[in-house]
Parts: C-alpha cells; sequence; structure tokens
C-alpha cells in the first residue's frame, strides 16, 4: 500500500519538511500524507513513532503544516506573521509531552513517551518551527524559486544563497528545462 504515494521528501529541518509534505502548492500539488498511515510512517521515519492515527488528527496535522507554511512565508518575505497561523503553532506547541535527549554521538532526538499520541509528535514539530522562524538557529528561511513549488526552506548553505527546496527535485527540473531550451534552440550541440 505505501508503495503507491510520492516519497516523502526529507531535508535536514524537521519543521520545513514538515510542510514538503503537500509540494507543488502553486501547481499540480501533491498530498505526501493523504492517509493517517501514511502521516505514521512521516513520523516514524522522522525519529517521531507513534501507534496510531486518526482522522481528527491527521487534519490537525496539516492544519499544523499550512500554519507554519504560512508563518515561514512570511518570514521568508519578512511579512507579518498571520495571527491565526501563530495560534495554531503555539497551541500544538504547548499540547506535547515529548522531551529532548542527547544521543551518545551528541545528537539531539525526541523521545515520545509510551503512551505518545500525534499531539506529542507534533508539538515537536511545532517547537521546531518556533526556533526556526524565531531565528533562534544558524541559516534563513527562504523560498524555492520554483514558480508551482515556492515551498519554504531553511537555507544553511555558507553563503545563504540556495534558490531550490530540493535540488533533486525543483533545481534539477530547472536544469533539465534550461538545457532543453538550449537544445530546441540550437539541435547540432548534442551532436
Amino acid at each position: 500500500m505505501r508503495g503507491q504515494f510520492p516519497a516523502f521528501r526529507l531535508g535536514n529541518v524537521l519543521a520545513t519538511s514538515f510542510t514538503g509534505t503537500l509540494s507543488e502548492r502553486h501547481g499540480d500539488s501533491v498530498e505526501r500524507i493523504p492517509t493517517p498511515q501514511r502521516l505514521i510512517d512521516w513520523l516514524a521515519v522522522n525519529g517521531l513513532a507513534v501507534d496510531s492515527c486518526s482522522t481528527a488528527q491527521l487534519d490537525l496535522a496539516r492544519e499544523l503544516r499550512e500554519s507554519i507554511h504560512a508563518a515561514a512565508t512570511a518570514a521568508a518575505t519578512q511579512g507579518a506573521l498571520p495571527a491565526s497561523a501563530v495560534r495554531v503553532i503555539n497551541g500544538c506547541s504547548a499540547q506535547g509531552r515529548a522531551a529532548a535527549v542527547l544521543t551518545p554521538e551528541g545528537e539531539r532526538r525526541w523521545r515520545l513517551s509510551s503512551a505518545s499520541c500525534v499531539e506529542d509528535a507534533l508539538s515537536v514539530i511545532a517547537s521546531d518551527a518556533i526556533s526556526v522562524i524565531a531565528g533562534e538557529r544558524d541559516g534563513t528561511l527562504a523560498l524555492c524559486a520554483s514558480p508551482t513549488c515556492r515551498a519554504a526552506f531553511f537555507d544553511t548553505s555558507r553563503s545563504r544563497t540556495r534558490k531550490w527546496c530540493d535540488m533533486n527535485t525543483c533545481g534539477n527540473r530547472r536544469k533539465k528545462a534550461r538545457f532543453n531550451a538550449k537544445q530546441r534552440e540550437n539541435p547540432r550541440s548534442a551532436e
């Protein structure tokens, strides 16, 4: 069953990766968490495993995703943060019971209790969004240069000039389009 869904687009920043569960927002949008089970799968891949998810919890997750996207987009363009998005993010952050733990390798991981639910995992995502949007981390929020994508992403490149949410998708499509346009202009260059 899982093979019928589009692959997850995973990044290094939990909050912006979560917003990537809906891509091509300004084109033919692709929903990567269409079912409660897919949300469970995404959470597990990101170290936030939960046992179950209801339709209402999936709806809450999507509401958080869209709120993070709206707030991150506003922050990336230096606009005012939408009050409704801030309310949802803060509400989700406050309702969780997750604990940050340090691994022997010196990395931070999140530990959910055995009784954890989707709301606990969403609180971790909301907390991550708060730290990114508030500017507490080394990097900058930016929007994908693809006119059909426009996903918010967290740019940690040295120059802070990254253009694409994901070089393997949006960036690669743009490179292919430029290459094909050049080939149409000058077909002999391919020989």
